[in-house]
């Protein structure tokens, strides 16, 4: 529905007035985190810095805001319950009943306030809607918070359009707003999403029926781009009434960068076309948009820059899909993470085609290992090379699982235990990743359990794969590429450079990849 951006539009304007903003999602699922979600369902899971496996909508918030987000600021009812059955057992609760309120709210009450720091503003997502029986112990938290802080309710409602009579329905929202009333919270502020601008009858109806004053009520209709947002709230009025509210002096944002950005997301030529290889594309017949979101948003940040328009297209990683590349008529290639064996031989096949065709290639995490996997089989001449993940048994295994990470499997400890987080990494001298970053120490976030075999390495590296990017001590391959004198543009990262590209600071790599589209065009 858009709540995700509708708080991240309200924590970036409120920090471009100076303040000090803070972020919070609340997502009621009983997982202890995003890891173990199927990205086909929940679409992509974001890392953090400190090694988190968040909700999507964390990403958004440091992609609006430009700063970065801890993973405890992604609350789920499986930390929320852990904790408490925990202290339960540890006999924190001294023997008394421990109970669903006020225990549940309480605990959640404590994480939200660990949250405060020295913030000015504390932004608080709470997914699912009102009538959603695993949110109550989050809406009584919220309620019980506003004896004891200055709190300000936003209700983001959808108002569906009925295209068949041209009117837009505001029923949904006015019952809504009365479920969210039945749990003691009335809102202060209506944001209404619909796919088209609300118009002043029903901004009277919503105002009368819901018992708000014409000037709580901003409507967030379909954009071009999602950064369009935070603009079109701030010309509203948006934030003259949240300074109102907190008895505040109203204060004007500083947007003219993001301004500028969005004006350079808009241009419509020249358009590059990229081919996005993925095995979690489709969703009911359609893209599912959500699963590569870190990717595609970086590909937008990047084309602003380049001053171009970036059209992906999605390809689904299957065998054959050489084909679909050929008349794709495509001037560059990203082959995202990945997991399983599922979509290898399509990946292959990508890398081959874009290797041998001289299509700018970005591989990323999984993307990497595919290039590795083709570049051993049809240049080293390794048949049957693969990856341990995709064939156990196969006799080249260029790629294999962590030893540290066996034990984890076989333990059946999936949550939580893969190499996450922000890890250090050293470019070599004279590479390309060096001249796109301007450096030779990095950090970057990853989330993986297999890597390049070392075994292989010294004879990847004579068939002329060059390893740029290595872990401190050497031992672990972050960064392949192929001399420019082979290829215009080949480099794949065992990180994932999408989690830090924003849209006032694009990630290096993304930029140098569309810049070499641009120009393969």
């Amino acid at each position: 529905m858009g709540k995700g951006i509708v708080s991240s539009s309200l924590g970036m304007l409120l920090k471009q007035c100076g303040f000090k903003v803070n972020m919070v999602k609340i997502d009621p699922y009983l997982n202890v985190d995003a890891g173990t979600l199927r990205p086909e369902e929940h679409g992509e899971t974001f890392v953090t810095d400190d090694g988190g496996e968040t909700d999507q909508d964390m990403g958004n918030y440091e992609r609006f805001l430009n700063q970065n987000v801890i993973k405890d600021g992604n609350i789920t009812s499986g930390k929320v319950y852990g904790t408490i059955i925990a202290r339960e057992r540890a006999f924190e609760y001294g023997g008394r009943d421990v109970e669903m309120i006020p225990d549940a709210p309480n605990e959640v009450k404590r994480r939200l306030y660990e949250m405060e720091g020295k913030s000015d503003f504390v932004v608080v997502e709470i997914g699912g809607t009102t009538g959603d029986i695993e949110n109550l112990i989050y809406l009584y938290a919220a309620r019980d918070i506003k004896r004891e802080r200055e709190t300000m309710y936003v209700m983001v409602s959808y108002v569906p359009m009925l295209r068949n009579v041209g009117e837009l329905k505001t029923k949904p929202t006015q019952q809504a707003i009365s479920n969210l009333r039945a749990t003691g919270i009335s809102p202060d502020m209506l944001i209404t999403r619909n796919e088209t601008p609300l118009d002043k009858p029903r901004l009277e109806t919503l105002a009368k029926r819901c018992f708000l004053d014409d000037d709580a009520i901003f409507d967030d209709p379909d954009c071009e781009s999602i950064y369009d947002v935070p603009l079109v709230l701030e010309k509203q009025g948006i934030l003259k009434k949240i300074f109102k509210h907190f008895k505040m002096r109203t204060r004007s944002p500083n947007l003219t960068k993001w301004k500028k950005f969005t004006k350079n997301s808009k241009i419509k030529s020249p358009v590059v076309r990229l081919a996005l290889v993925g095995k979690y594309i489709g969703k009911g017949g359609k893209m599912h948009r959500d699963v590569y979101m870190s990717v595609t948003e970086a590909i937008k940040h990047a084309a602003a820059v380049n001053k171009i328009r970036a059209e992906v297209v999605p390809v689904e990683a299957r065998e054959g899909c050489g084909e679909e590349l050929r008349e794709g008529n495509f001037n560059g290639m990203v082959v995202p993470q990945g997991w399983g064996s599922r979509g290898v031989e399509g990946k292959i096949e990508a890398v081959k085609w874009a290797r041998e065709n001289k299509i700018p290639y970005l591989g990323l995490c999984f993307g990497m290992q595919m290039a590795v996997i083709e570049l051993a089989r049809n240049v080293c001449g390794f048949k049957g090379a693969n990856s341990t993940e995709a064939d156990p048994e196969t006799k080249f295994p260029v790629v294999h699982i962590m030893p540290e990470q066996k034990k984890y499997l076989e333990a059946h400890q999936y949550g939580g235990t893969i190499r996450l987080g922000a890890w250090p990494c050293v470019i070599k001298k004279g590479t390309r990743l060096e001249k796109l970053y301007g450096k030779n120490e990095i950090q970057e976030r990853h989330r993986h359990r297999y890597e390049v075999n070392n075994e292989f390495r010294e004879r990847l590296e004579k068939a002329g794969m060059v390893i740029s990017g290595t872990s401190p001590d050497g031992k672990l391959v972050e960064a392949i590429e192929l001399p420019k004198e082979v290829h215009p543009f080949f480099v794949a990262t065992q990180f994932h450079p999408e989690y830090l590209s924003r849209p006032l600071t694009p990630h290096p790599i993304f930029v140098g990849f569309l810049k070499a589209a641009k120009e393969k065009e």
